[in-house]
């Protein structure tokens, strides 16, 4: 089975489940090519693990103070090189193409008959799980940013649907720092990053961000730039996570059994949906403003259990080369029946 897999980069997230994926394909032996768009080829890092991928242009979007820019958005979007990327792949010697809402491949697929399957958390937005924010353009881009054959979404719960769980892989929890706090909040500025955790000084805050700081920075607040292992450590020994509401850095802190307080890059339909899933779970807190007191209370909160997600990706690498790729059931059921979820959600 030759296989390509399309990957949308304009997000850590969907980089983590291909890396999750990847390595279960390469066990199995599978020939896997990988494409990537979204972002720049220089802006990818620790890429090995993909072999000599391919990195397009494709569609992605603007934001600025943590808020969705719909209209710049759709303006850099509309444009003839995503066609011409579309055009420029070839799927004459692929059986299947692999997509993680990932636009270039999927329709790539659809104009040549190449059969596609989804794996992405925005599919399982296309059932009935909790949403908000609902709009025209969000309706839009689930149905045909990236449309495929098979579209099998990944969530924290299945919410009575054939959903995945989350795709998961994590550093083992060895010590465990209840006061050091891990903030990652790349769409929101920097400056307003730090006013917000100043007061905090009894806390010790690891702010992951891609910008630089030349201002000196209270003793209580670290500052780093990407890092990947660096920010695995971290995750694993911090008591609480701050971040914006993507799935799978808060599916990574709910394994871990970390506190988690998220703020939604406004305007971004995924994310409106993730907080509403969180907050019917009371799996999280939630801020729509770099609020302080928000923070002040999640602060005193203590860590929940963690939560043991299986090894989506290896069975998944079964399910696929099986090839009944019409029964989504079965495999969703066989996956969550080795989950023990909080009682709380059920």
């Amino acid at each position: 089975m030759r296989i390509l897999y399309g990957v949308q980069g304009t997000g850590n997230g969907h980089l983590s489940r291909a890396r999750v994926m990847a390595a279960a394909l390469q066990e199995q032996g599978l020939h896997v090519d990988y494409l990537f768009s979204g972002r720049s080829r220089e802006q990818f890092f620790d890429m090995e693990e993909f072999g000599d991928f391919q990195c397009l242009k494709g569609m992605t979007f603007s934001s600025a103070a943590g808020k969705l820019q719909i209209g710049k958005t759709i303006k850099q979007n509309l444009s003839r090189s995503i066609l011409q990327d579309i055009e420029s792949i070839d799927l004459t010697n692929y059986d299947v193409v692999l997509n993680d809402y990932e636009p270039v491949t999927a329709w790539a697929a659809k104009n040549q008959g190449v059969p596609a399957i989804g794996i992405s958390h925005q599919a399982a937005l296309l059932h009935a799980v909790p949403k908000a924010g609902t709009q025209w353009f969000s309706d839009l881009m689930l149905k045909y940013f990236a449309p495929v054959d098979v579209a099998l979404g990944c969530h924290w719960h299945h919410f009575g649907f054939p959903i995945l769980p989350p795709f998961v892989d994590v550093t083992e929890v060895e010590d465990e720092f209840s006061h050091q706090i891990l903030v990652y909040l790349p769409f929101e500025s920097a400056s307003d990053v730090i006013e917000l955790l100043k007061p905090y000084d009894n806390y010790q805050f690891l702010v992951y961000h891609k910008d630089n700081i030349e201002q000196e920075l209270p003793s209580h607040i670290t500052w780093h730039g990407f890092d990947r292992f660096g920010f695995k450590r971290h995750l694993a020994s911090c008591g609480g996570v701050i971040c914006n509401a993507g799935f799978e850095l808060v599916s990574e802190a709910l394994t871990l059994g970390k506190k988690i307080l998220v703020k939604p890059l406004l305007g971004q339909f995924e994310q409106h949906c993730n907080v509403a899933a969180l907050e019917l779970l009371a799996a999280a807190d939630a801020m729509m403003t770099l609020d302080p007191q928000t923070l002040s209370r999640w602060l005193k909160k203590a860590n929940p259990q963690p939560i043991e997600y299986p090894q989506v990706a290896d069975a998944l690498v079964d399910w696929l080369q099986q090839g009944d790729w019409g029964n989504q059931e079965e495999l969703s059921k066989q996956l969550w029946q080795q989950v023990t979820l909080p009682d709380s959600w059920r």
